[in-house]
């Protein structure tokens, strides 16, 4: 497994670890330069805005985007704890970011793979390269454990 790859995981593993603690789905995401200079870090918050699209993927794409002044994030690597959703995948393409790396996958929602292949598909201008199953087992884990602790919560 590719070092890099780990360690930008294990740093979007942090990210979605905070977003469990705030009752988010956790899911965290990292976006990473050519250079290896982080553009972005963040976590789902589409409780804490009241916001249906603040999904991790979307607030490091803006985050980033924001940062270098240019909606095309160009030679970048996005890495996210769980496969992307639709929602998601299309805006990765709509950015042109280069890669996404992801730990699990997601077979209801996903959209690199699972239940659409977003990066497959030919009709699309730009087919973002997809490496899955990095830090697989700690990402798995932390949504298991998240809704396991949903559906034993009394509400």
């Amino acid at each position: 497994m590719d070092e890099r790859h780990e360690k930008f995981m294990k740093r979007a593993w942090h990210e979605a670890k905070k977003a469990g603690q705030k009752d988010e789905v956790p899911v965290g995401a990292v976006l990473v330069a050519e250079s290896g200079d982080i553009l972005a870090m963040t976590h789902n918050r589409t409780i804490e805005l009241m916001d249906p699209v603040a999904h991790a993927e979307i607030m490091a794409l803006r985050e980033a985007a924001q940062k270098v002044m240019n909606y095309r994030l160009l030679s970048t690597t996005l890495y996210v704890t769980v496969e992307p959703c639709i929602m998601c995948m299309g805006a990765i393409v709509h950015a042109r970011v280069s890669k996404v790396v992801f730990g699990v996958k997601d077979p209801k929602w996903g959209a690199a793979g699972s239940l659409y292949d977003f990066s497959e598909d030919s009709r699309l201008n730009h087919r973002p390269q997809i490496i899955e199953g990095v830090y697989e087992d700690e990402c798995r884990a932390l949504m298991q454990d998240f809704f396991r602790s949903k559906r034993n919560s009394p509400e």
